[in-house]
């Protein structure tokens, strides 16, 4: 079954060690603004989720979210996060790093699309 959202083991390496050291954690793919549009990570207890708010999926044991409006203009497409050198976003946690999380992405084959199951919609 194809997946929403996936990680390149370089950002599981990344996510892995930011778990070690923070705990809980979660991804939001922020709409843009300050950092523009970037997948950014937070400590799970520190980021209050909107009902506005759907999860796409999990990567590294780690739920990943968008706001759904956004969503509307990505359905159409897999996630997929990975890391390059650079400062992340000025909240998200892998700044100190000299990394940073990237959104890369492709369209979903008709076949694909069809058989995504649906996002879970966030009712705070």
């Amino acid at each position: 079954m194809p997946t929403r959202v996936s990680a390149t083991p370089a950002a599981i390496e990344l996510i892995n060690q930011l778990k070690g050291q923070h705990g809980d954690v979660i991804f939001h793919q922020s709409g843009g603004c300050c950092d523009g549009s970037a997948p950014m990570l937070f400590l799970q207890e520190e980021f209050p989720l909107g009902q506005s708010d759907v999860k796409l999926g999990t990567i590294a044991e780690v739920p990943f979210y968008m706001n759904e409006l956004q969503f509307g203009y990505w359905e159409h497409t897999h996630l997929c996060i990975d890391v390059v050198p650079g400062n992340g976003g000025m909240f998200s946690l892998e700044r100190p790093t000299g990394q940073r999380f990237i959104t890369r992405s492709r369209l979903y084959s008709d076949e694909e699309f069809a058989a995504l199951p649906p996002v879970e919609r966030i009712h705070a």
